[in-house]
């Protein structure tokens, strides 16, 4: 297998994993609905920064130690349960109490949500980083691709990168959607909803990532 098969073989298989609806589209698509374009597009790159670091622990063998060690996954595991459902309790906590509003931001609401941008991306890292599956699927997958004789962290990172690449235009297609329609976006309701169903899937999400196995 040479470095251009592998590429565009795992191009493929990432992009069919992309495109499947998750916890990341269900972030991103909050971000944009409830803060805009531009925290959405942060949260993003928080996502694909996670992603980043799991090719390369995957590719330097610190995922297989995950996946190895009893141990080591189930705190990383009981870890990103705990930050997935106090997420997402907060979020359907918001959608109960009705926060928010269709009124223009004050300037002192305007600088909460600029300090909440800076935010954003650490959310979307954490959310990534504390998912032990993420880290399994790379350590299964990734070795697939990596040429013989190749480097493998250089690899590992150059496929991460293209699965970040093939993320950032899925997300950026969400969120120019998500402002195509930005005014009945707007509406209470409409927030309440998404942080409903939001809140909900990172709930599920994390119960689900505490109560397995492996």
């Amino acid at each position: 297998m040479t470095l251009t098969s592998a590429v565009l073989s795992f191009a493929v298989v990432a992009g069919l994993l992309t495109i499947i609806p998750g916890l990341d589209t269900a972030l991103v698509l909050r971000s944009a609905v409830r803060h805009g374009r531009r925290q959405a597009f942060v949260t993003a790159l928080g996502i694909g920064t996670g992603s980043l670091v799991w090719g390369a622990a995957a590719a330097v063998g610190v995922s297989a130690l995950l996946t190895a060690s009893v141990l080591a996954y189930t705190v990383l595991r009981v870890a990103g349960a705990a930050y997935m459902i106090f997420l997402g309790a907060r979020m359907l906590w918001t959608a109960l109490r009705g926060a928010g509003g269709d009124a223009e931001p004050t300037p002192r609401i305007a600088l909460a949500a600029s300090a909440s941008v800076r935010l954003a991306w650490l959310r979307g890292l954490l959310t990534n980083l504390l998912n032990p599956k993420i880290g399994a699927f790379y350590v299964a997958v990734l070795p697939q691709f990596i040429p013989a004789g190749a480097s493998h962290l250089a690899v590992g990172v150059l496929l991460a990168t293209v699965h970040d690449v093939e993320g950032m235009l899925w997300f950026t297609m969400i969120i120019f959607g998500a402002q195509a329609v930005r005014g009945w976006l707007r509406r209470r309701s409409v927030h309440r909803a998404v942080d409903g169903v939001t809140g909900s899937v990172l709930v599920c999400f994390g119960l689900k990532l505490g109560l397995s196995a492996r």
